[in-house]
């Protein structure tokens, strides 16, 4: 019976592990004598770039019309089950709009999987990252507390109109 080789047999050295625990008693030991970076929360704010993902927000134009159709898309992606729209019609221009627009922000685990199947970039994730709740109430924000003007959010438009395609 042959014994069969693998494609590449360790060598002494490494079936001993010596050299791999000496590269990684080097690496802790280089970054142990690192500059420390900490900031000072609650006096310093941290900004965060365009990339990062925030709490989700609800986009509302200029004229105070949010741009959501109620499509329901971003209900049926999100993994944690987390958000709930009902729809409704105007009688304007027969076009849909959100009736109800909730997410709870207990269940949220800020994938963005909402912000990327959404055809009307109605729902971007902001940059807001303090998020406080006496009791579980509080924690299910409905269209008052979503939405936000689009000016405030133009760089997380921009962002994602750069490299959505």
């Amino acid at each position: 019976m042959s014994v069969k080789k693998r494609k590449k047999d360790l060598n002494f050295f490494e079936k001993i592990y010596i050299v791999e625990i000496a590269k990684g008693m080097m690496l802790t030991l280089r970054n142990m004598f690192r500059p420390k970076f900490t900031m000072e929360y609650p006096e310093v704010k941290f900004e965060p770039p365009s990339s990062y993902r925030g709490r989700p927000v609800l986009v509302q134009e200029k004229n105070n019309v949010e741009r959501c159709v109620a499509c329901g898309l971003c209900s049926r992606v999100c993994p944690a089950l987390a958000i709930e729209v009902q729809a409704n019609e105007t009688e304007l221009e027969k076009e849909r709009y959100p009736e109800k627009f909730e997410i709870n922000m207990l269940r949220c685990i800020f994938c963005g999987f909402c912000e990327e199947v959404c055809p009307e970039e109605a729902i971007v994730m902001s940059k807001d990252y303090e998020l406080v709740f006496s009791n579980r109430n509080d924690a299910i924000y409905g269209k008052d507390k979503l939405l936000v003007q689009v000016e405030q959010l133009s760089d997380r438009l921009d962002y994602l109109r750069k490299f959505k395609q």
